[in-house]
């Protein structure tokens, strides 16, 4: 099966557990040959001639349940007559029922399933030498404990008990003072410390950027396969939905798709016809899918256990993962956790801009094109007729034409794209001010360096916020305008934009009307002898529009859409008279 040398929890297990009366817990992160750990001395301790069950491994899901029962099965090739049986929920119990009563050595099965088999008095524990909670972190995290206890409760009490686990939570030190002798533990690494062919890496965006993020780095990296860890449900669908719309081969896994549904994406994803996953934390506990290079955090987990089952998706057996985070700066403080208690520091990543995206992508196709399988003979009788019809093309040309063909569509994306901002700490915690206040934007004294500050005569009363003023300057204005620091109010708003496009700005958006009423942009200036500040337009430092079509009745909406269905803004036309 191409072992050469024990990995090191398996040289630490396995002459451990072909003893006897030997309680173990083994710590070690996923993906470090803990099956082979267990499952190689408990092989070797079967008796083949006793067709009843001798061996229990307890996992969290379906999906490492069958990784389990095929590894063992794999083990045991040339061991004659040795029966594995998976036993989990979302499949026939019928079946399950015939091939224990046919017999079977080892049972691996999922807590609630086999408590179901037990309760039907279809399955005998009596025989029990060795029983295996595998990922016993992730069952406790995912409400098993009572099912465990029952399950223990019918083992002999002269079984050895085999406790492996990624991190050490309280629950299992209950369990451990329950049901195991004095036992031994073998700490692979430090406790929870995360794995170390793993780069830690966290990328701090505005939240509404975070989808950009994710796309960006999707395009960096053109050979990723990996999962994109989501908070809930609704949020993975959503993100899923979104890659597929915008041409990524994804798809979803999350608790709401049937069985069905779940074993025929999980397919796709290990035959790679699939290049992300998008999945929640429960959907994706267990899966253990080979050469995975990342795991994408859209937004940190609460706890560090799950961060630490996340990250351990890839980099496994030895091989290098990356993991990223996407956040918002109010997670640093989560980053800051989770270096302190798997002891690695993670590095803040530079978002990539159209650019270096392009280039990526572009030296990935000449890769390509320089590595492809050329089949002389199937191409042969077609090539005359190909060359005869790209004659009148020079080598650079052709080159030239079939980078175009593949990426003319990232390219035209790319062209004009703005770099995401990167939130520092300074200026979120201005953003965060401001939201708390009545403003719901960020707030300050006076322009940045190199910004005009304009007044608008809409406000919060409106229905404006910060993305539908911006909206509304990109569709006023033509081309690129940098929108810096917003400040909303009830019936009015302050924006900045670069100092060398004030003029255009103000120019082209007092030409518009919204649902009618004319927009009045003018520059917001500081009265003399009074100290620079936000405040009540009639007492605040700057000096504003005294038009009368300023004040609007609160009814009148600045709604995304009109009742035909149309965007509420449009260009300001005159009568005869100019008016």
């Amino acid at each position: 099966m191409g072992y050469e040398s024990p990995m090191p929890v398996q040289e630490e297990v396995i002459p451990f557990l072909l003893g006897e009366d030997n309680d173990v817990i083994a710590l070690a992160q996923t993906g470090t040959g803990k099956t082979a750990a267990f499952g190689l001395p408990i092989l070797q301790k079967i008796d083949v001639s006793k067709y009843q069950p001798q061996a229990l491994v307890l996992c969290p899901t379906r999906e490492l349940c069958l990784q389990i029962a095929d590894d063992l099965t794999e083990y045991s090739k040339y061991i004659d007559n040795l029966k594995v049986l998976p036993v989990y929920g979302g499949s026939s119990i019928d079946s399950q029922i015939r091939m224990l009563k046919k017999g079977v050595h080892i049972v691996v099965a999922t807590p609630g399933r086999l408590l179901d088999l037990m309760n039907r008095k279809t399955v005998n524990l009596e025989a029990i030498g060795n029983v295996i909670l595998d990922e016993a972190d992730e069952m406790l995290n995912m409400g098993f404990t009572e099912s465990i206890n029952a399950i223990l409760a019918e083992v002999p009490e002269t079984r050895n008990m085999l406790l492996f686990s990624a991190t050490m939570p309280q629950g299992i030190a209950s369990i451990t003072r329950k049901y195991m002798k004095n036992p031994k533990e073998i700490v692979i690494g430090k406790k929870n410390e995360g794995n170390k062919n793993i780069r830690h890496i966290y990328y701090m965006v505005q939240a509404k950027d975070k989808y950009l993020a994710l796309k960006r780095i999707a395009d960096y990296y053109p050979n990723i396969y990996g999962i994109i860890f989501c908070r809930t449900r609704k949020e993975t669908q959503e993100i899923a939905d979104k890659l597929i719309q915008d041409g990524y081969s994804a798809d979803s896994l999350h608790g709401e798709l049937s069985q069905a549904q779940r074993d025929y994406v999980m397919q796709k994803f290990r035959i790679k016809n699939l290049q992300l996953l998008v999945a929640t934390d429960v959907a994706a506990r267990g899966l253990d899918v080979e050469d995975l290079t990342h795991v994408i955090n859209y937004g940190l987990p609460d706890d560090v256990e799950s961060y630490t089952h996340r990250s351990g998706r890839t980099g496994r057996a030895g091989k290098t993962g990356i993991s990223i985070s996407i956040c918002h700066v109010k997670e640093k403080g989560k980053i800051r956790e989770i270096e302190r208690i798997i002891n690695k520091t993670f590095e803040k990543g530079e978002m990539p801009n159209g650019k270096a995206i392009c280039e990526k992508q572009l030296f990935n196709l000449v890769d390509k094109i320089e590595k492809v399988k050329v089949n002389e003979e199937e191409i042969e009788s077609l090539m005359p007729a190909i060359f005869r019809k790209l004659e009148w093309l020079e080598k650079e040309d052709i080159l030239k034409r079939v980078i175009s063909l593949e990426f003319n569509r990232m390219i035209e994306y790319y062209k004009d794209a703005d770099d995401l901002q990167i939130v520092d700490e300074r200026s979120s915690r201005n953003e965060d001010r401001g939201s708390r206040g009545k403003g719901n934007g960020r707030r300050s004294s006076a322009s940045e360096e190199g910004y005009a500050r304009f007044f608008l005569n809409f406000g919060k009363s409106d229905g404006l916020y910060p993305n539908q003023l911006i909206e509304l300057i990109n569709k006023c204005v033509p081309g690129r305008v940098r929108v810096g620091k917003i400040d909303l109010r009830d019936s009015f708003s302050f924006f900045e934009v670069e100092e060398n496009e004030a003029k255009r700005v103000m120019s082209a958006m007092n030409g518009f009307e919204v649902d009618g009423r004319r927009i009045s942009v003018e520059f917001a200036q500081e009265k003399k002898g009074r100290s620079s500040g936000f405040g009540n337009r009639d007492r605040g430092g700057f000096r504003a529009s005294n038009n009368k079509r300023d004040n609007f009745r609160k009814n009148d909406r600045f709604d995304s859409h009109d009742r035909n269905g149309d965007k509420p803004w449009r260009k300001r036309t005159t009568d005869k008279k100019g008016k």
